[in-house]
C-alpha cells in the first residue's frame, strides 16, 4: 500500500506593522532585512505608503487582499511570507483569523512574528493632536475664526480647572484637565501659524521651549554642578536674568495675575534678592499654619466686601505700589533716585489708608506717588511687563 505524501511543511509568516507617523521609507533594519530575504511580499493596499520605497529597494510586492487561510496556504514549502496590512497597524481580520485556524488544530501553522518595521516614540500621539487640531481650524466655523484675543479667557479657566482638579487628588481629571490646557497650546499656535505677518507654528514654540530647558539645566547639558534644589533654582533664576535682559526682579511678573498671586509672586522676587518686604501692620499676627492663614483672608475679603471694598482690585492696587516700591528700592541701590521701600503697602505711611488702593481723591495717595510720576486711579508705565 502506498503512503501519501506528506504535505509541505509550511514556513514563516511575518506581519509587517508600521507607524503613519513616521515617514515611509523609515525602516528598521530588521524589516529591510526580512523584506529582502523573504519569498513573497503581499500587500492589501495598491496605494499603501511603503509602496513607492519598497520598489525603490528593488523588491516586490504582490498586490491582494488575502485573509489568514491564504497566508498560511502561501507559506507552504517552508516558503517565507511577509504581509503589510493595509492601514499599517495589525489587521484585526486577519489576526483573528489566524487566531481561530491555530486554535483549531486541524492545519500545521505557520511560524508567525509580529514585526515592527516603524514604531511610535513617546510623544508621538502629539503629531495626532497636531493634525487634527489644523484640520478643525481649517475647516470648523467656529475654530476657524477665533483670535488669540477670544481663546485668552478660556486659557486662564482651563488652568484654575486643572489646579482643582489637582487639589481634589481627583487623578482621572488631572489627565482630563491637561489635555484641556493642551489644547489651549496647539488652539493658539494653530492661529498664529496663520498670521499674515509673524506667523508660527507649534514646531516653533516646541523649538523655543526645548532650547530655554536645556539652557536653564547646564547642570544637566553642560559642565555646571548643582547637587541640591536650591542650586538649580538659583542657576534658573541666572539664567533666565541673562535670557531675559531684566533691569528689575519684578519684570516679567504679569500685573494680570490674580491679585494674590501676583503679591506673592513679587515677594518671592523680592526675598530672593534681598529687597524689603512689606511690613506688616503693629500687632498682625504671623501665620505658620495654611489653615489659619486661609481663614484669615477669607474673613479679610469677607470684612471688604461688607464695607464696600473690592478686596481683589484693593489688593492688586497695593501689589502694583509694592512692585513700585521695589523697583525704587533696586534704584536706590544702584545709585539712582526713587521712591523708598518703605513707602509700599503695610509701611507706616501706609497704614492711614484701609484698603490699601489708589484713590483719586486720597491727597495722601497723590503726595505718596508724585516722585514716581505715577497718577493714582490711572495705567501707570510701570504696569508694563
Amino acid at each position: 500500500m502506498n503512503e501519501e505524501p506528506e504535505a509541505a511543511a509550511p514556513g514563516r509568516l511575518v506581519l509587517l506593522t508600521t507607524s503613519h507617523r513616521v515617514a515611509p521609507g523609515q525602516l528598521s533594519w530588521p524589516a529591510w532585512q526580512t523584506l529582502r530575504e523573504a519569498d513573497r511580499v503581499l500587500c492589501a493596499r495598491d496605494d499603501h505608503p511603503q509602496l513607492p520605497y519598497l520598489r525603490e529597494a528593488g523588491i516586490g510586492v504582490e498586490i491582494a487582499a488575502v485573509g489568514g487561510q491564504q497566508l498560511v496556504d502561501a507559506t507552504a514549502g517552508g516558503r517565507t511570507v511577509v504581509y503589510l496590512p493595509p492601514d499599517g497597524g495589525a489587521d484585526r481580520a486577519v489576526t483573528d483569523e489566524l487566531s481561530r485556524l491555530g486554535g483549531s488544530g486541524r492545519i500545521a501553522m505557520p511560524d508567525l512574528e509580529l514585526l515592527p518595521g516603524s514604531y511610535d516614540l513617546p510623544g508621538a500621539r502629539l503629531l495626532d493632536l497636531v493634525q487634527v487640531m489644523d484640520r478643525i481650524r481649517a475647516e470648523c466655523p467656529w475654530s476657524s475664526l477665533r483670535t488669540h484675543e477670544d481663546l485668552a479667557a478660556y486659557g486662564i479657566e482651563e488652568m484654575y480647572e486643572l489646579v482643582e482638579a489637582i487639589e481634589e487628588g481627583d487623578r482621572e481629571a488631572i489627565r482630563e484637565e491637561l489635555g484641556d490646557v493642551l489644547l489651549q497650546v496647539v488652539f493658539h499656535a494653530a492661529i498664529a501659524q496663520g498670521d499674515p505677518d509673524e506667523p508660527f507654528g507649534i514646531d516653533d514654540v516646541a523649538a523655543g521651549l526645548v532650547a530655554k530647558l536645556v539652557h536653564r539645566h547646564p547642570h544637566i547639558y553642560g559642565d555646571e554642578v548643582a547637587d541640591t534644589p536650591e542650586q538649580v533654582q538659583a542657576n534658573w533664576v541666572r539664567l533666565k536674568g541673562v535670557e531675559k535682559s531684566r533691569a528689575s526682579v519684578t519684570d516679567g511678573v504679569p500685573p494680570a495675575s490674580p491679585a494674590l498671586a501676583l503679591a506673592a509672586k513679587l515677594s518671592g522676587r523680592a526675598r530672593a534678592a534681598d529687597l524689603p518686604l512689606p511690613v506688616p501692620p503693629p500687632g498682625e499676627p504671623r501665620y505658620d499654619d495654611a489653615t489659619a492663614l486661609g481663614d484669615h483672608l477669607l474673613a479679610e475679603a469677607a470684612a471688604a466686601q461688607s464695607a464696600g471694598v473690592d478686596p481683589e482690585a484693593a489688593l492688586r492696587h497695593a501689589a502694583r505700589r509694592y512692585r513700585d516700591a521695589i523697583r525704587a528700592a533696586e534704584a536706590e541701590r544702584a545709585g539712582g533716585d526713587g521712591l523708598n521701600a518703605s513707602d509700599g503697602p503695610g509701611s507706616p505711611d501706609n497704614r492711614d489708608d484701609p484698603d490699601g488702593a489708589d484713590d483719586p481723591d486720597d491727597p495722601d495717595d497723590w503726595t505718596r506717588w508724585d516722585d514716581a510720576g505715577a497718577v493714582p486711579g490711572k495705567d501707570r508705565p510701570t504696569d508694563a511687563r
